[in-house]
Order: C-alpha cells, then structure tokens, then sequence
C-alpha cells in the first residue's frame, strides 16, 4: 500500500496538450476515480502513472519515491485494462502465474497467492478453463485476480467495466467496491460512467479538455460544483441551467428568465450581489423542482411557484420526469408517480430556492459562492 502524488503533470502529442498541469493524490487505501468525456486525458494520465507513455513535464511519486524515470515493471502497480488482455492460450491459473513466474516467485508462493485470489474474487473453479470458454464477468474477474496476485502498492484500472452488459456492470461494481475494502490498497479507476464514479470513488478528480475541473468526495461534486460543467457532468438527469437577468425596476427584486419571472429569495441576495452585471445562469437539480405539488408547502419559504407548460412526460416507475417548455431551454422537474400530468398542460412547478445555485454567465461559468 503506499500514497501516490500526481504534481503539475504535462503531457503533449506534438502540438495537442492532453494532460495540462495536472494535480491530485490518492491517498494510502483510498479508490480514486478519473472521469470525464470521451478525450479528456483521463486514460492518459492512468497510462503516465503506469509508465505506458513518457510524460512531458511533471512528477508522479509512488510511496514518496518518484517514479518518473522508472520502468512500469519498478512502478510496483498493476493494471487491470478495458479489453482484459488474457492469454487466449493459458488457462486462468497459468494467466495469474505468469507475472509471477517472470519475477522468479517459487511455485509454492506462486500456489498461495493464486488461491488466495481466487478465493476472494470466487473463481476457484474456473482455474483450468481458459478464456474462450468464460463469459465476460468471469474473464473480468480473471483480469482482477492477475492483479490481485502482484500485491502492488497502486493498482490503477482502465474502464474495466465498460465491455460487461448493464446488469453484470451493476454486479461488477459491488464486487470491485468489496475487494477494494477487503484489500484496503490504493486504486485509481478511470471511467466515463458517472454512476460508477458516484458509487464508487472515495474522491474524484473530473476532467475536460485535459484540464481538472474540480476534485472531492463525489457528495462534494454533486452538490457543490464549482462551474457549470462539474454540474452538468454528473447527475442523471444533469443540472438544469438557465440564464436569468436580475430585474429591480420594481418594488420587489426579480430573477427574470426567458419564460417566468420568480421573486428574488433571500438565500440567493448574496450570491447576486456578487455576479458580474445583472445576467448570470441559476442552475437547480430535478429533482428540487417538483410538479404537482402543492405550491404552498412544506417549507413554503423555501419554494417558489411558477407555471410552465408541459412537453414531455415520462413515466420511470418510482417518479415521473417531466420536461417543461422554458424559452428555447427545456427544464427537467420531477413528480410522484401517482401524479396526472398531460403533454401540453400549463402547470404549476415549485422551485426549492435554497437548492439553486448561481453561476457567472461567462466562461468559465463558475459558481459564485455564498
């Protein structure tokens, strides 16, 4: 086990930078979790720690000893990749021997290992089969054990989730949730899945363009996210964004967006006060905006009622989801699944105000903190 410290970390391909200046660490034990969209430098950077590819500036520590110069097989990791990358000629004991074997391990150590790894990772049966006769969460969990056997200081996995059908992916989370409790060693998982990253990571580091954009635990990402695109990454529906203008022609201070006006909350005066000008972008998760509901409760000074007219309506079992016609936007509220709400009906919607959020109307479109 042993902390890994990722310090201004370059990486450049000819004149496109895929890494910028990069910063964060995995602490000793801690699942770290790289995400981001297609391209943002998140498999890159796994591969820089690994020492797959040759960094262009910047510093990677293993322990406290820096590994920048050092062969990926002195890095003292292992790496679980997306397409597994099994032997397709050894059976599942020679595939967990075989990094062993090549580092003069005696066979009974070699023996001991393979079996406690098999037992965790419940493939104990499955060590003379090769791998054309497993199904996938059976060649990923062989792919794990290959791992689990090196006892690294670091283990750092490439999507490993992302070839397995949708239910065996919620079945693979559990268990690599479990074996990272069970092992209690540093892992650094790189993902696009938001939902893995969500369940899974104890901290996230979220990227774009090769750029951090915000790392914490993923309650603190969720919740607090420090530009509009942290808040519209992660969440499922994401965020709803709407650019507003601050109206005080009248008695009363109003946020005016392009299809309501709403009263100005006292939870938002400061962050207003802050904002560049009087335009700027709120922003609200869906499911702090309710529809049928009443309007005046519960904690109706925390609520705000609007009417917007219906356009979509889909219906999810345990809530509705309703898209609302606002301007040229679409605002996604949520509802009780007993609720009766038509396409085209005009509706009244309730705003939690202190759950919004102000954001400044230009890039990089951060979060004005109260």
């Amino acid at each position: 086990m042993a902390k890994l410290t990722v310090k201004n970390l370059n990486k450049q391909f000819g004149s496109v930078i895929a890494v910028k200046d990069l910063c964060f660490e995995a602490e000793d034990g801690e699942f770290v979790v790289l995400i981001g969209p297609s391209g943002c430098g998140k498999s890159t950077t796994l591969n820089l720690i690994a020492g797959l590819e040759d960094l262009t500036s910047g510093s990677i520590h293993i322990g406290g000893k820096r590994v920048n110069q050092l062969h990926p097989k002195d890095r003292d990791i292992a790496m679980v990749f997306q397409n597994y990358a099994l032997y397709p000629h050894m059976n599942v004991y020679r595939n967990m021997a075989f990094g062993l074997s090549m580092r003069g391990f005696e066979k009974k150590e070699i023996e001991a290992r393979i079996k406690d790894a098999a037992h965790i990772l419940g493939i104990q049966d499955l060590l003379e089969r090769k791998p054309k006769a497993l199904s996938g969460g059976q060649r990923q969990r062989v792919a794990l054990g290959r791992a689990i056997v090196r006892r690294p200081a670091v283990f750092l996995f490439d999507e490993p989730l992302s070839n397995l059908d949708a239910k065996l992916r919620v079945q693979m989370r559990a268990e690599l949730t479990k074996l990272h409790r069970r092992l209690n060693t540093t892992m650094v998982y790189v993902t696009h899945d938001q939902v893995e990253a969500m369940t899974m990571a104890t901290r996230i580091v979220l990227l774009k363009d090769g750029i951090c954009q915000q790392i914490g635990s993923p309650m603190e990402l969720y919740q607090e996210p420090l530009n509009t695109f942290v808040a519209g990454f992660l969440g499922t529906p994401p965020m709803n964004i709407i650019a507003a203008r601050l109206e005080t022609a009248g008695a009363q201070p109003m946020i005016e967006t392009e299809s309501f006006r709403l009263p100005l909350p006292e939870v938002m005066h400061t962050a207003i006060d802050k904002a560049q000008g009087p335009d700027f972008l709120i922003g609200i998760r869906p499911e702090n905006v309710k529809c049928g509901v009443d309007p005046a409760g519960p904690n109706p000074e925390n609520a705000v009622s609007v009417r917007l007219e219906v356009d979509i309506v889909e219906t999810l079992g345990s809530h509705i989801q309703v898209a609302l016609n606002c301007g040229r936007e679409k605002l996604i509220a949520t509802a009780e699944p007993v609720a009766r709400i038509q396409h085209g009906e005009t509706i009244p919607v309730v705003f939690q105000v202190d759950k919004m959020h102000v954001f400044e109307n230009q890039a990089p479109f951060k979060r004005i903190l109260l």
